[in-house]
């Protein structure tokens, strides 16, 4: 990746971090489940304190039922918490309403999914181009943009191809120029190399140590300690509190120490 390409994507994160607003903010979160008739099904967080700063590489890992995915459903702003506060970039989404919360979503937070989440129909270019369609950015923007992205991610010569004529190698990085094109301040993916074979999942990951090594706050939600272990961070959970949250000497601290002494 180029630096002079890759300057529109983080120039508003390294801005907007010169204050000191971390990403995300928990403060004593939680999130309960309760039946039709009222009483409580489940909680699945149970008083959850998380801060999150610009710039880091944060792997989120749980058992199953541990919370892990209701809190990336929360940390993505796709369920909201019956108790406590979460602070997204610095604003509380708890008064937003549904509409408003969607468009501040759509700015400050880049998806990327395990089963890629491509429309099929679509050319690579016009599936990029998606998210500011509904920002209401012009074609012309769009088409830009999406190009821009897509080059980024090594997949330029590939724009009016349809995903089933990708790799899922190449699918999930058409995901990641998506989630990128928005330019928002946080990259949030659930389980990215679940549906890869191991080299290309490798090669994924690589992928997500450059861009954090640029400056992009990255947060991958897995089970694979391989994955978590890549990462700068490590937040486990476990029936639904934060059982442990500690630093690693993952690939992408290995990156930014190469690039300081480069």
């Amino acid at each position: 990746m180029h630096a002079p390409e890759f300057a529109a994507v983080v120039d508003d994160a390294v801005a907007a971090g010169a204050n000191g607003v971390p990403v995300t903010e928990l403060r004593a979160l939680r999130k309960t489940y309760f039946k039709p008739d009222g009483s409580v099904m489940v909680e699945a967080l149970r008083g959850v304190d998380l801060v999150i700063r610009r710039g880091e590489y944060v792997a989120i890992m749980g058992a199953s039922g541990s919370g892990k995915s209701t809190l990336m459903n929360v940390l993505g702003c796709l369920d909201r918490p019956t108790q406590g506060e979460y602070l997204l970039d610095g604003r509380s989404i708890n008064a937003m309403d549904d509409e408003t919360l969607s468009r501040y979503r759509g700015r400050t937070i880049g998806f990327i999914f395990q089963a890629f989440n491509l429309i099929p129909e679509e050319t690579v270019l016009e599936n990029v181009g998606v998210p500011l369609f509904y920002q209401g950015v012009s074609r012309r923007e769009r088409v830009e943009r999406a190009t821009q992205m897509l080059g980024l991610v090594g997949l330029g010569d590939r724009l009016d191809h349809r995903p089933r004529e990708l790799s899922g190698g190449q699918q999930q990085r058409v995901a990641i120029a998506r989630a990128l094109v928005t330019r928002p301040i946080v990259l949030l993916a659930d389980e990215p190399t679940g549906n890869l074979d191991s080299t290309t999942g490798q090669a994924v990951l690589a992928m997500f140590d450059d861009l954090n090594a640029k400056g992009i706050t990255i947060i991958i939600v897995t089970h694979d300690p391989g994955v978590a272990e890549r990462c700068r961070r490590v937040v486990r959970m476990k029936d639904g509190v934060v059982e442990y949250d500690r630093t690693t000497r993952g690939a992408g601290l290995a990156t930014h120490a190469a690039e300081a002494s480069a």
